[in-house]
Order: C-alpha cells, then sequence, then structure tokens
C-alpha cells in the first residue's frame, strides 16, 4: 500500500501548500468518569437489559398496523395502563418483544452507558454546540477516538455524526485525491480513482460514490454481491492506477458476511485501498469485539474501517479508523464531517462507556453467538449472523407474515421496495445478546405457521453455494 500512503502524503501537502488542512483542537470539559475501570461491569443478563428487546405500543398503533392502515405516527395513545398475564394491554398499550432493532448487545439500557450520559448531561448539558473543527470537538470525543481506534487496531480514529455522514466522509475524502492530484483543473480519466463497491453495499456508501462522481473525481465498478471471480476481473480490466474497493463487512439485509479472506487475497494482487462498513459487526464479532476483520483475522489488511455507534454500541454517532494522514485528509475534506454540528457530549460519553463494556462483558457476544445457534437448530435454517433474512417474495406475503408475528407479539417489519429489490421482500429478525432462549423458541413457534422453513433453508443453502 506505499502508493495510496504517497498518494495521500501528497494530497496533505497540497492542501497545506493552500492552506486547507483543518484541524481539531479539543475544549477541555471536567470529566471525573474517563477511567475504564470506573465503569462498572457484570458478569451476566440482568432485568435492565430486557428494556432493549421490550417495547409498548398503543391499541391503535396495533389495530393500524394489523389491518395495514398508513399513519404519520400521531396514534401514540395515553398512559397509566395495566397489563394481562398475556402481556396484551387491559386498556390501551401492548408489549411486544422487539426482533427488529440493531441494538445487538442491548447496551442500551446498560446502567453503566447511562451514568456516563447521565453525568455528562448534568455537568455540561449537550456541551458545545458547533461543527468538530470549530467548537464542537472535546476531550470527550477525543477519547471516545482513542477507545475506538484501539478497538479497530488503527492509528487514529475520527468520529462523524453518523455512519452515514461518516461513509459520506470517506468518499468524497477519497474524491479529493484524484482533484487535488490531477494536472489539469479537471483529473483525466486515468487520474480518477476507480472504487469498486459490492452490489448490496448500504445506501450511505453509494450516496458517497454518487457525490464523488459528481465531482468528477472517481469511476464507479460495482461488483456482483460478495462474487470475487467478477471483482478480480474488473480489477483486472482497470487501467486506473487509484483504485479502492468497499463493502459492507456483515450485510444488513441479508445478514451474510463479505468474503475478506478472498479480499485481501485480491488486495496483495491489485494494490487496492481497502475499506469496509463494519456497522453491523462491530462489537459483536472477534474476541473483544473489534469486528469482522478480527473474526477473520484480517485486522492489518483493512485499511479504513468505517462504522456506527447506534448499532451493538447502543448509543449514536458514526466513526472512521485509520491512519493519522487519512484522518487529517478526511476532516480536511470530508464535507459530511465539516458542515455537521458534532455528536452531543452526553452521546460521545455514553459511547465510550458502551466500548469499555462491550470490551470486558464477553458474556454477551458469546449469549448473541447462543442465540444464532438455537435459531439455527429451531428452524434448520444455516444463518450465519445474528441478522436474519427471511426472504418470502411479495409485499403482500411479506406484510402478512408481519401481521401475524404481530399478533403472537413480536415486532418484526416487513422489509420492502426501494429497500431491497422487487419479490425479494422479507422478514428482517435481528437477534441480541438480551433475547432469551425462550424469546427464541417463542419466536420460531410463531414464524413455523407463517413462513416455510425448509425453503428458506433452501434458497440460503443455494445462495451460500452460489458464492463458493
Amino acid at each position: 500500500m506505499d502508493s495510496w500512503n504517497e498518494w495521500v502524503e501528497q494530497t496533505l501537502e497540497k492542501l497545506e501548500s493552500r492552506k486547507l488542512l483543518r484541524s481539531l483542537r479539543p475544549i477541555h470539559l471536567s470529566d471525573d468518569n474517563s477511567h475504564s475501570d470506573e465503569f462498572e461491569c457484570f458478569d451476566g443478563l440482568r432485568q435492565w437489559d430486557r428494556a432493549s428487546v421490550e417495547v409498548e405500543i398503543s391499541e391503535t398503533t396495533f389495530q393500524n398496523w394489523l389491518h395495514d392502515i398508513p399513519s404519520p405516527g400521531d396514534d401514540l395513545g395515553g398512559s397509566g395502563v395495566a397489563y394481562t398475564e398475556a402481556g396484551t394491554s387491559a386498556g390501551r398499550f401492548r408489549k411486544l418483544i422487539l426482533f427488529s432493532g440493531n441494538d445487538y448487545l442491548g447496551l442500551s439500557s446498560h446502567p453503566s452507558v447511562i451514568k456516563a450520559a447521565t453525568q455528562a448531561v448534568q455537568k455540561h448539558g449537550m456541551g458545545p454546540r458547533g461543527s468538530a473543527l470549530i467548537c464542537g470537538y472535546t476531550n470527550y470525543h477525543r477519547l471516545l477516538e482513542s477507545s475506538l481506534a484501539e478497538l479497530k487496531s488503527k492509528e487514529d480514529c475520527l468520529l462523524c455524526p453518523t455512519g452515514f455522514s461518516a461513509n459520506m466522509a470517506f468518499m468524497t475524502a477519497v474524491g479529493n485525491v484524484s482533484l487535488l492530484l490531477a494536472k489539469d483543473s479537471q483529473p483525466s480519466i486515468d487520474e480518477r480513482v476507480a472504487v469498486f463497491s459490492d452490489a448490496l453495499n448500504h445506501a450511505s456508501i453509494i450516496d458517497g460514490i454518487r457525490l464523488a462522481e459528481k465531482q468528477k473525481s472517481i469511476a464507479s465498478f460495482v461488483y456482483q454481491h460478495s462474487d470475487m471471480h467478477h471483482l478480480n476481473e474488473l480489477l483486472t480490466n482497470c487501467p486506473m492506477k487509484k483504485k479502492v474497493v468497499i463493502t459492507d463487512s456483515l450485510f444488513s439485509m441479508d445478514g451474510d458476511f463479505a468474503p475478506l479472506v478472498e479480499l485481501v487475497k485480491l488486495r496483495k494482487k491489485h494494490g487496492f485501498l481497502l475499506a469496509i462498513d463494519d456497522a453491523h459487526a462491530t462489537f459483536v464479532c472477534g474476541k473483544t469485539g473489534g469486528g469482522a476483520a478480527e473474526l477473520f483475522n484480517c485486522i492489518s489488511d483493512v485499511d479504513i474501517c468505517i462504522g456506527t455507534l447506534s448499532k451493538a454500541g447502543g448509543c449514536h454517532g458514526g466513526y472512521i479508523a485509520c491512519s493519522k494522514k487519512w484522518k487529517q485528509l478526511i476532516q480536511s475534506r470530508g464535507r459530511s464531517f465539516i458542515f455537521s454540528t458534532s455528536t452531543p457530549v452526553p452521546i460521545a460519553a455514553a459511547a465510550h462507556a458502551a466500548v469499555i463494556v462491550a470490551k470486558k462483558e464477553m458474556w454477551r457476544r458469546r449469549a448473541i453467538w447462543n442465540r444464532v445457534q438455537n435459531f439455527r437448530d429451531l428452524t434448520g435454517i444455516p444463518i450465519t449472523s445474528p441478522i436474519i433474512s427471511l426472504v418470502v417474495g411479495s409485499e403482500a406475503t411479506a406484510l402478512q407474515a408481519s401481521r401475524h408475528l404481530l399478533e403472537f407479539g413480536f415486532h418484526i417489519t416487513a422489509i420492502r421496495p426501494p429497500t431491497v429489490a422487487p419479490n425479494s421482500c422479507r422478514l428482517r429478525i435481528a437477534l441480541s445478546a438480551a433475547h432469551t432462549l425462550d424469546d427464541v423458541k417463542n419466536l420460531t413457534a410463531a414464524l413455523s405457521q407463517c413462513v416455510n422453513f425448509s425453503e428458506i433453508g433452501f434458497y440460503c443453502t443455494s445462495r451460500n453455494a452460489a458464492r463458493l
């Protein structure tokens, strides 16, 4: 990757010569709870963990959902309602078990996460309100960046307001390499960066690529989902020197992993920059929760690791774990970072607590992977992650299945176009460490009445075999 290091260095030199390098200058706020040994950890599931998977909806919302009546979201109902033993409301609310969220470890309700946010808000309110480059960057943000860099085994890390903005910032920064190193005002075709993107990448990656294309700084190539033969062919036939391959590490709608081992082999062959969106694998995969690269033992081969704190972190915000030089480039040219107000201090404090707790409470990772095995054993469906994609076909079928599960007390929404392709509508089920074996047993019993496990299992097996 010496070539990419040189290109980034040359880009930074250009920015410096034009006085366009931007700096992060942290504002110091008193912080009495910044040390990792001050966060209380536990050795197993507690009652408060259930708050991350038990929700309530009003009777009006329930009936509208059940009868597929459109809602603007104003059917909230009242309060102070008693519940029956069956979990249905004696008045105007119903309890549901959430199987559609992304709080994979149940950290959103963890006492240490709550305490960190509470203490920060009591001391500092929301903190300085401005972009990170003006006044919104504090020692709380720096502490969180350092903990994420350590988790990802990277030199540094840049916080972004969301995971979406992180991908956007990275892609626009990539485009700036060709814009700033071009001989003329606009880079020629050969001077542009060739970006190779998996067909099922997240919308934030796609939109980031589209923005860079609009600036005529990159040329994009989409390879068939996880198809390394197709990717190798595209790379081989591409005359452009600057190449980037970007992929989700764990795909949010299909629940399958990118073939990172094969990608690493292609990286060594073609010398491209490898970037992954590790949103759904961070904290869930790997011994320490380092993500998919740790799981597949290829941490040093992933150049850029993008992610979010709103999934298994149970909080909010995005990040880019990278080298110091890449960080300087992105903070100087990543528009979605530069022109966004930074993460509120209480959220940064909570997210830092979540990073520490997720690393220490290893039982949470064991618990969620036990639930994966439970679901596999009960249904015979060869799932490979906590994200379970049950493709049922038409919108009508998916909606009917979702309503059936609602009647049994499960919150699982139907996923339809444009999120997925037509006729590939599905139920997306997300498992959590806060789910119990009984939760999974009850869910699969209800599912068996509206989904053919054998057909789903055959589809999954065929799909996996096609990628080998």
